[in-house]
């Protein structure tokens, strides 16, 4: 029986320390433009990337959660809790990561990330940690919090203190699939309102509904990007595909396009993104259309509402019974010159840490070679990685239709 009892406790140890994937792990990697003004050949995009990778060759230098034994720091890990202590939260702070273990840049932290979802703080473990630990970065988070707010004079309007209670959640995700998210202190405004953008753009939120939270915030070079191409006129009419909540359509109805068509699958994501454009005040406009469809069986309505000046792709990598990227992909890229007008913009982004930027290339290089490379964007500096193929890609094409310059 104590044989027993020792090999139980064994198996328990090795579950509690098991950790899972990563997921969307992004990076600060920037991909230099490699055509220059007068090449169009995704071919030789491929080739000279290729040629000029300079990622790290040594399988070892990545290894899944599963593959790394992690150093267990029940006082707090110091990389996270540095973070803290240098953030300097304000009332009209857009959301944003503070602290990014995924990335791979903090062993032992892997597991770990922190978003502040103002005036919320989310903290986000992909491992059970300790109690110990837990109050650790409460301690932490609440001392930055009342120190910002005794540097404030009243008059500030910037102020902490003018902003609700200390405020913030938990979310366990140790379980594959699965998440257990607590309100460990403070309330939640409701509706819960957050910016991007220096606060030009609105975006409803909610942290305590399962694993997504209405707002990628690795997403947000891929918005500014979309934002900027419309204030500058290049952009006028968007069809943004597996649009969730709807906020590239945000991005670019504020940034001045005319015309945006959303397309998800799920009713309950589009039903919030059209709340964020009311939020917005983009409703009268009438600028956007919410089309709750499955995007493989409504190509014909959708190429009808064309053509497009910029067509965003941002596909979940793995949903079953919807989209596989490794599978689907290359049904959605053959349909993208029947959708551009000459000259349009496609917008690729892929969150699979398993498939590399080159697998985008082939695909364009396959089933759609009118597409030009223009450039991969630079994710956000708050999601620096050491492992930039595994990063979240964001790729920018353009649409040249053969016998054109």
């Amino acid at each position: 029986i104590s044989e027993n009892v020792v090999l139980i406790l064994v198996i328990l140890s090795l579950v509690s320390s098991n950790s899972h994937g990563f997921v969307r792990p992004v990076d600060n990697y920037f991909l230099p433009r490699i055509l220059s003004s007068t090449t169009c050949s995704p071919c030789s995009v491929l080739s000279s990337i290729q040629q000029s990778s300079t990622t790290a060759k040594d399988d070892d230098a990545f290894k899944s959660l599963e593959e790394v034994p992690t150093k267990r720091y029940h006082e707090g890990h110091p990389a996270l809790l540095s973070a803290i202590s240098v953030f300097a939260p304000r009332v009209n702070t857009d959301a944003c990561r503070i602290f990014h273990g995924r990335g791979g840049l903090f062993p032992g932290a892997e597991h770990l990330t922190l978003d502040f979802y103002p005036p919320v703080f989310l903290l986000t473990s992909f491992q059970n940690i300790s109690d110990a630990e837990l109050e650790s970065y409460e301690t932490a988070l609440k001392t930055l919090w009342n120190s910002e707010s005794d540097k404030n004079t009243p008059d500030d309007q910037n102020a902490v203190d003018v902003m609700p209670q200390f405020t913030w959640v938990y979310q366990c995700r140790a379980e594959r699939g699965n998440s257990i998210t607590q309100l460990m202190e403070g309330s939640i405004p409701d509706p819960h309102i957050v910016t991007e953008y220096n606060g030009k753009n609105k975006f409803l939120v909610h942290l305590l509904k399962g694993q997504n939270h209405g707002l990628f915030l690795d997403m947000a070079v891929g918005r500014k990007w979309l934002q900027n191409k419309c204030e500058e006129g290049e952009v006028v009419s968007v069809l943004n595909l597996f649009a969730y909540t709807c906020a590239f359509s945000i991005a670019a109805l504020n940034g001045g396009a005319d015309n945006v068509v959303n397309v998800d699958m799920s009713r309950g994501a589009l039903k919030s993104g059209q709340r964020s454009h009311e939020i917005n005040g983009l409703v009268e406009a009438g600028g956007a259309k919410f089309l709750a469809h499955d995007i493989f069986k409504t190509w014909g309505k959708i190429k009808k509402l064309g053509p497009y000046d910029c067509v965003v792709v941002d596909p979940p990598s793995y949903q079953k019974g919807s989209f596989v990227a490794a599978k689907d992909y290359a049904k959605v890229i053959r349909r993208l010159p029947s959708l551009l007008r000459e000259d349009g913009f496609a917008l690729l982004c892929l969150n699979a840490p398993e498939l590399g930027p080159e697998f985008l290339y082939q695909l364009v290089i396959d089933f759609a070679p009118e597409l030009c490379y223009i450039e991969r964007l630079e994710n956000p500096p708050s999601f620096a990685s050491a492992h930039a193929d595994k990063a979240l890609k964001v790729v920018v094409f353009q649409f040249k239709p053969m016998g054109t310059e």
